[in-house]
């Protein structure tokens, strides 16, 4: 259900996602879905011309209305180098160095965002994360308020009674190993945001997720926690949030009422911020593999406009899903 209704709600923005893998049979194959499934996106693709079409002969995927952009024959990439340069020159970067950069699809793709040609952009089924992140940041940047990249997951149980109809979102879970207070905070602002591009009348309630509860244990990492929740009401306050909270009196409301009573968050909490990348990523495949709950995700979060990456076992499936969601990132 909740995919169906992302596909709906990408399918109304008529957003332009780019691919810089454009003869991988995957990601033809999803550009196809996405093309079928009521347009949830127009697909532009990344690379070689002749080779992305013996790719799509060989897939047989139609290629009549889809469009290829290759970076080192496109009359753009001048116009697109000297974003990259004018972002980087303060970092070394030489004209020069920009051009060559620019040939990089990934690059080249994250370009076409910055400068508005596209919406979003959907990649890495063939190179490191960290070859998409870095393009990101590179070319686009946080957003505002942002200085942090990370990633969350929506994770929907089965239970309905259970956060917002059953449905959590999770942060960070792949991306930042050891956040620092400010990194935490950035998190929860990013997955808020997150969260009203992608769920309707999805009320965060924000929770700061530890081994202590409200003062029940002294340390150094729960007082990073503590930290990061005074933070985030600063910077956020008319989002409910609390923390430090066990992940207990975060969820269950009788836990929540005994631990952390008057609480506007205890017990009810929908947004799940996870104090270093251990927790969170253990916590979601726990919640996926033994509460038997779906997840959707990594899904990047915190640059101006949506760069997701993609595992390099993705499916052609799973990435038409990526399309969606990037889709529904872009509309605000």
């Amino acid at each position: 259900m909740f995919l169906e209704t992302v596909r709906w709600r990408a399918s109304t923005l008529k957003k332009t996602i780019v691919m810089p893998e454009g003869s991988d049979a995957r990601v033809l194959k999803a550009a196809a879905m996405a093309r079928e499934r009521g347009t949830v996106a127009r697909v532009l693709l990344v690379g070689d011309p002749d080779a992305v079409r013996v790719a799509a002969r060989d897939t047989g995927v139609r290629m009549a209305d889809m469009e290829v952009a290759d970076p080192l024959k496109d009359p753009r990439a001048a116009g697109l180098s000297s974003i990259l340069y004018m972002r980087r020159r303060s970092k070394g970067m030489t004209e020069a160095d920009a051009i060559q950069a620019t040939r990089d699809p990934f690059m080249f793709g994250a370009l076409l965002v910055a400068s508005g040609a596209a919406d979003g952009m959907v990649g890495g089924c063939s190179v490191p994360t960290a070859h998409m992140i870095r393009a990101g940041l590179w070319c686009i940047g946080c957003s505002d308020g942002v200085q942090t990249v990370s990633s969350f997951f929506v994770m929907i149980h089965p239970d309905p009674s259970l956060g917002h109809k059953g449905i959590f979102l999770f942060a960070d879970c792949a991306v930042v190993v050891d956040p620092t207070p400010d990194q935490l905070c950035d998190i929860a602002v990013s997955t808020v945001r997150s969260a009203a591009s992608l769920i309707s009348d999805f009320p965060p309630r924000v929770a700061f997720l530890s081994f202590s509860t409200k003062g029940s244990a002294v340390h150094d990492r729960v007082t990073k926690v503590q930290s990061a929740c005074d933070k985030f009401k600063s910077a956020r306050p008319e989002v409910p949030a609390d923390g430090e909270l066990q992940l207990d009196a975060a969820i269950i409301p009788a836990v929540g009422a005994s631990k952390a009573p008057g609480s506007a968050v205890a017990g009810r909490a929908t947004v799940l911020v996870f104090p270093d990348l251990d927790s969170g990523n253990i916590g979601y495949k726990l919640t996926q593999r033994l509460a038997g709950a779906q997840a959707f995700g990594p899904i990047l979060q915190g640059l101006a406009k949506p760069v997701n990456d993609l595992s390099r076992g993705a499916s052609a499936e799973d990435i038409e899903a990526v399309i969606a969601l990037t889709a529904c990132q872009a509309q605000g």
